[in-house]
């Protein structure tokens, strides 16, 4: 940072920026009201530091957002100066027209609002061809070595980003999960909730073949599906919101295998007899340290103390919670984030395994695939 705020060729690269623009923004706006309000400040991006002008103006009258626009059309960062002059030079020397490179990707409001900003960074694909552009801004004190180097480093990023994209879009490469789901049939409840893709995403990984439904889930579901595993999806609000008894009901008669999360975790509890109680302080977007009090078949393998995600401002009372069902997990307060019926195939946890918050370790992805292959 010191370098570049030390050095002369970049202050006067900044500096001629800003009287360009400066001229610019005299064009459209009101007399007077050009003014830089912030002189040579840092900015810090993933490969560069860069220092910038910040500078404002406010539109004439009978001036709009296009005016504005074309005014700086095209910016001098991108253009040098004079930039007609500047201009013409790029269209005689530069080998290849630059596309999207150095133009501009933004909004129009439909109250004449406009905001827009250069594309630069940026990567251009046509005909699977990735292109991406850098430059820099020569002049007089630059040093050819320097500049060359500027543009490389601009361009890393984006190149980087290609290079390490190693599975792309691409079927053929798979995630090294156990294949454990062949042949195994999932009905996966949705209480309308925002994660329910992601968590029939894990289940498909195990090679095990999701069906989504929204509750309710009617008896004719069950017969269609013939389902080897239901798992109760979590959701907003409370269970009764979704009649989940009704379900569970279901499940049981056919005695299939149940799997809860989240508000699942609080229907299982509540569909055998147990108690609901509200967090004081609400439980969402948060990782929590859980304790592992019986691996049983979700945390087999996975350790004393996993991290997790939570979504949630309801619990099952520990008190209430029946004797039938143990509590695999709880966190550092108390609350219960896991539990396991001693007799039936039924688990459930508290937290979200599909959140990116329960990533470490790939836990969440072991804990659907000890679902799967041994619930």
């Amino acid at each position: 940072i010191l370098k570049l705020l030390n050095s002369k060729k970049d202050e006067s690269e900044l500096t001629m920026c800003s009287d360009v623009d400066r001229n610019d923004k005299s064009r459209v706006c009101e007399p007077g009201s050009v003014k830089v309000i912030g002189r040579r400040q840092i900015e810090m991006y993933s490969r560069l530091i860069h220092t910038v002008d910040h500078i404002e103006g406010r539109l004439r009258d009978d001036m709009d957002a296009f005016d504005g626009f074309l005014s700086h059309a095209w910016a001098v960062t991108v253009t040098g100066a004079p930039k007609l002059w500047a201009m013409r030079f790029i269209e005689a020397h530069e080998k290849s027209p630059r596309a999207w490179y150095g133009g501009a990707i933004g909004m129009v409001g439909f109250n004449g609002d406009m905001n827009t900003g250069l594309t630069l960074r940026t990567i251009r694909i046509k005909d699977g061809i990735a292109e991406v552009r850098a430059g820099a801004t020569l002049l007089y004190d630059s040093n050819p070595e320097e500049e060359e180097a500027e543009t490389e480093l601009k361009a890393s990023a984006m190149i980087s980003a290609i290079r390490d994209a190693r599975s792309g879009n691409s079927a053929k490469v798979q995630r090294d999960v156990a294949a454990v789901g062949a042949g195994v049939n999932i009905l996966l409840v949705d209480h309308e909730d925002s994660f329910v893709h992601t968590l029939a995403n894990y289940f498909r990984q195990t090679g095990a073949t999701v069906t989504t439904v929204r509750t309710p889930v009617p008896e004719e579901v069950f017969d269609r599906i013939k389902p080897d595993l239901v798992v109760l999806s979590p959701g907003p609000g409370t269970p009764k919101d979704f009649d989940c008894k009704a379900t569970i009901k279901k499940a049981r008669a056919r005695n299939l295998p149940i799997f809860g999360v989240c508000l699942g975790l609080q229907a299982l509890a509540e569909a055998y007899g147990g108690e609901l109680r509200q967090l004081a302080i609400p439980m969402h977007g948060k990782p929590s340290r859980i304790r592992v009090l019986e691996p049983g078949v979700v945390f087999s393998g996975l350790g004393h103390e996993v991290t997790v995600g939570r979504y949630h401002s309801i619990f099952a009372d520990p008190a209430t919670l029946p004797r039938d069902f143990i509590i695999t997990a709880e966190s550092e307060d108390g609350t219960i984030m896991g539990i396991e019926h001693a007799s039936e195939p039924v688990a459930a946890v508290q937290f979200h395994p599909e959140s990116i918050m329960t990533l470490g370790q790939d836990a969440g992805m072991r804990m659907i695939e000890n679902v799967v292959a041994h619930l």
